[in-house]
């Protein structure tokens, strides 16, 4: 069902929510039947026994994954696959994919994590922890106060379906891509599996009745991910369809009929895929994104799809085979815990190797890289006037392929972040508490990108900097303007503070830009009343005019085109006006300085992506703070024109 649906019908199927649900119920069925035979459960044996099976395949994957990244996909995704790897590698991912605000949904699977689906088992591997503890502790008290150990479980299990249940409703509505990843919000579909396991056995069901309920339950689990709109409404009331059909399925059980459904899951090729479903639940999805990456299609066809299919069952099978068994038949760290230790970590370090030397041997270019700069990558310079340049192919660009993604303002100490859905708040300081001047940034992500000039500034000149940002936010309180109601919360929050705080000056961008619209260049009318309160507040008003954007992410098109600076870029008639919109308000703000540093975008009718071998672009539209250290000097000049501040250097 999930390799089905994520290859040939790009679709959610609801099979990883009956995953979790069996793997609660068999867990539930072992742990009970040891009570009743009163064998006792040693906690630390069991999860070392436990995370010794699975972890081999898991580091097959990961290892093979990373070398298929690193032949295949852009230098560009190299250090997120790194960072993902290690998150797999400890059953975080899904807190990893959360703290990113993944959209598991997105339709183009080629810009997904290669390994984004150990979600699902590092949600599996966190209950392996916990539910055992429960487990034990249920029987513990059991004992302890003579109490019935299955009526005790029952009471445990079904608090813990509602609770979860409940929280699952609430943060679905509130925030559905954050839901899905998350532990809590589907411990209910755990319980659910462990409360059949419960209650299962003292139920007597006719065979009739059981041959019915098991072709509803596959009947409804099949169609699930078909009828369902899962992208609005999993993992919430929805994911009761899948679960509750599985449900019926184990009701139903054997029914020894040759008209049950449990006639053709019992059969032989059935029993088989069971048997690689693991190993081929780990392969799929890799395949499919590295697949997806390097043919730059964003879905699979279906003469495509069935080969990855294809080729991720013979993978499943020579993984079960030569990984997954024979290391689940090795008798020597099941003798004590110290082999059993020994055992994981020697698994976990072929994983830990790739992990640490690669980034290693990443960051050591990039230094290099970085060392070797200088007259060969002026940046703005090339444009400013300021010296004579010939563009040489041969020099390495900066920032690097693996390093422009990070190369956003560097702050003295790290910034206060939260994340509320896609929106990404900076709360920055460069920790001078009492400087000659205050200087506050405001606005978006676009606005977050000036503080790179600003620190250098700030620390030469002795200002205090605080930066507060939100992206996808400029300034303005208009929704009509494609801004969001959070987005207007948070610019009413921010100017009530910045009030209060009265810096000598505000900085923020002024116009948006935007390079697929009609409409190059606009100036939305709510920003200016935000603006206007600041002056009248006695607070100057720094604005500087919106940065050019391109149709595609730089880094992306130069690694597929190479050299290819202006088709990578964009046109200035595409993405200004001719005159700036901010000419007609002017009047209106007497405290408040238009700065233009178009040109050093677009010095002519181009606006490249690649400038005195510099990238521009960190992406689509936020310029790379190695670009704004070399416009520093001109960004500079035009501020303290603009403020009349003096500079201690003259």
């Amino acid at each position: 069902m999930v390799v089905t649906y994520h290859i040939w019908f790009d679709r959610v199927s609801g099979g990883v929510d009956v995953f979790l649900l069996i793997s609660a119920f068999l867990m539930t069925l072992q742990f009970t039947r040891r009570y009743s035979d009163g064998r006792q459960t040693a906690l630390i044996r069991h999860w070392l026994h436990h995370f010794r099976r699975l972890l081999p395949a898991a580091v097959t994957v990961i290892v093979g994954t990373l070398a298929a990244t690193y032949v295949f996909m852009p230098a560009t995704r190299w250090l997120d696959a790194i960072q993902q790897g290690w998150a797999s590698l400890f059953y975080v991912e899904n807190f990893l994919l959360q703290s990113q605000a993944v959209n598991y949904y997105a339709a183009d699977h080629s810009l997904a994590s290669p390994l984004q689906h150990f979600w699902s088992l590092s949600i599996q591997g966190q209950v392996f922890i916990v539910w055992p503890i429960i487990l034990v502790g249920a029987s513990w008290v059991a004992r302890r106060y003579r109490l019935a150990y299955v009526p005790l479980l029952r009471y445990i299990f079904g608090l813990v379906f509602l609770v979860s249940l409940v929280y699952s409703v609430v943060f679905t509505a509130t925030d559905q891509s954050a839901a899905y990843f998350s532990t809590g919000a589907r411990l209910w579909e755990f319980a659910l599996g462990t409360l059949l396991a419960l209650f299962l056995p003292m139920v007597k069901i006719p065979r009739s009745a059981r041959i019915v309920l098991g072709w509803i339950g596959i009947l409804a689990m099949l169609s699930c991910g078909f009828i369902l709109d899962v992208e609005a409404a999993f993992p919430g009331w929805a994911a009761l369809w899948p679960t509750l059909a599985a449900a019926c399925l184990l009701a139903a059980g054997q029914t020894d009929s040759r008209f049950g459904v449990d006639r053709i899951l019992s059969s032989k090729p059935l029993v088989r895929m069971g048997n690689n479903s693991y190993a081929l639940y780990l392969w799929h999805w890799p395949m499919l994104v590295i697949y997806l990456a390097w043919s730059g299609k964003t879905h699979a066809g279906w003469l495509s799809g069935t080969v990855i299919i294809i080729g991720a069952l013979l993978l499943a099978v020579l993984t079960t085979k030569f990984v997954e068994k024979p290391w689940r038949e090795w008798t020597w760290p099941e003798v004590n815990r110290r082999r059993s230790v020994i055992s994981l970590v020697a698994v976990a370090t072929v994983a830990i190797l790739p992990l640490t030397g690669w980034p290693l041997q990443i960051e050591q270019t990039n230094r290099a890289l970085e060392a070797s700069a200088g007259t060969r990558n002026p940046g703005a310079a090339a444009v400013g006037g300021d010296l004579v340049y010939t563009p040489d192919p041969s020099v390495p660009l900066v920032p690097s392929m693996t390093s422009v993604d990070a190369d956003w303002p560097v702050f003295p100490t790290p910034c206060k972040g939260t994340t509320d859905a896609q929106d990404f708040v900076n709360r920055c300081t460069n920790g001078i508490t009492n400087g000659t001047k205050n200087v506050v940034v405001i606005g978006s992500s676009h606005a977050h990108v000036l503080n790179t000039p600003l620190l250098t500034m700030a620390a030469k000149n002795n200002w205090s900097l605080t930066s507060i940002t939100k992206g996808y936010c400029p300034l303005g309180e208009d929704t009509a303007a494609d801004i969001t109601q959070s987005c207007v919360d948070f610019n009413k929050a921010t100017l009530a503070e910045v009030l209060k705080m009265k810096p000598d000056v505000v900085v923020t961008t002024s116009t948006r830009t935007n390079a697929q619209s009609n409409i190059p260049e606009r100036l939305d009318p709510s920003w200016v009343t935000e603006v206007k309160t600041l002056n009248d507040a006695g607070i100057q008003v720094v604005a500087l005019r919106d940065t050019p954007r391109t149709a595609q992410p730089v880094p992306a098109c130069l690694e597929k085109n190479p050299g290819a600076y202006i088709a990578c870029g964009s046109q200035r008639a595409e993405i200004y006006s001719e005159d700036s919109p901010t000419a007609a308000v002017a009047a209106e703000l007497p405290d408040t300085k238009i700065l233009d540093l178009s040109k050093y975008f677009c010095p002519d009718a181009n606006c490249p992506a690649v400038i005195g071998n510099v990238m521009v672009y960190k992406d689509d539209n936020h310029v790379t703070a190695t670009y704004m250290k070399t416009l520093t000097p001109y960004f500079e000049k035009a501020f303290m024109a603009a403020t009349g501040w003096p500079s201690l250097d003259g």
